[in-house]
């Protein structure tokens, strides 16, 4: 019998919920609506006041060849992070949930990289392939490659997705290996009496039941190189060399902060805020689903 706990005061949940409609509204709803409202103000230069434009910054925004290509190169920095990720966790899930023998090391070692701060995760790949006193950048120089993210476009995008899905390498490892020790081994142990080899194993009966969890860290990916990566790239190239590697949240910043156009700068969080909101339905309405089924 399922026991229901029930309140004879009325006000005791709103009080006990108070806290948390709190913080949301303010750090939330609130900084939402000034965007929403900014966004719609053309700034003075000298921030003495501004004037109601209505929509001519997203006008702007979707006329300026430097915003649309942040487009693209936000949609090929967020594909290469998620896929080098996920596919190099799911590698490491499925090898960590094959050892016997000292399991609990290798799986620590894996997860530590989680704890370090996207900033200082930038900073360390940074050192190791800065052109002038990088450790790899020396050997891969002494091999013959030409080697300066400073100046190539190409290379510094590379280094920046390199460190991007390294930081999230870990959180989609602990989400692979809770999936794969939930997969009942009798069904991996029946398929290996009839015949099946690892690989078509894997292929037609682990990976089909691991498609929930994929899916799930296909969205959280999505939404941490759009969002979370700020710091990695504000450390390693500061969205250069000629902004090869300014994705829309970086932009926000340095249209905003560093080139003091407010209203443009808020803008663009209002279309970022709409793209993770679609981005949250899709996964809800996902979650949804598989409940029901």
């Amino acid at each position: 019998m399922e026991k229901r706990v029930t309140f004879d005061n009325r006000l005791l949940p709103y009080l006990l919920l108070a806290p948390q409609l709190l913080v949301t509204i303010v750090f939330f709803f609130w900084p939402a609506a000034q965007a929403l409202y900014q966004s719609l103000l053309l700034p003075d230069p000298f921030g003495l006041g501004a004037q109601f434009v209505w929509f001519s910054n997203f006008e702007y925004l979707f006329s300026d060849p430097y915003y649309l290509k942040s487009f693209i190169t936000t949609a090929v920095f967020t594909f290469f992070v998620t896929v080098v990720s996920m596919s190099v966790a799911l590698l490491f899930a499925v090898m960590a949930d094959q050892v016997i023998k000292g399991a609990g090391t290798y799986k620590t070692l894996l997860i530590w990289p989680y704890a370090v701060a996207p900033a200082v995760a930038g900073v360390m790949w940074l050192f190791m392939f800065q052109p002038s006193i990088g450790v790899i950048a020396f050997y891969m120089k002494a091999i013959g490659i030409d080697w300066n993210p400073v100046l190539n476009g190409g290379q510094a995008m590379s280094l920046v997705i390199l460190a991007a899905a390294w930081k999230q390498i870990s959180y989609n490892f602990l989400f692979f290996l809770a999936g794969l020790q939930a997969i009942p081994k009798s069904l991996i142990e029946a398929a290996a009496i009839d015949g099946a080899g690892k690989w078509h194993r894997f292929r037609t009966i682990i990976f089909p039941l691991l498609s929930p969890t994929t899916f799930f860290l296909l969205v959280v990916n999505i939404v941490y190189a759009f969002f979370e990566t700020f710091g990695i790239i504000h450390t390693m190239t500061a969205g250069g060399p000629g902004q090869s590697t300014t994705i829309l949240v970086y932009k926000v910043y340095s249209d905003g902060f560093v080139g003091q156009d407010l209203g443009s700068s808020a803008a663009q969080s209002v279309i970022l805020m709409v793209v993770v909101g679609i981005l949250t339905v899709i996964q809800f309405r996902f979650i949804e689903r598989r409940v029901h089924y």
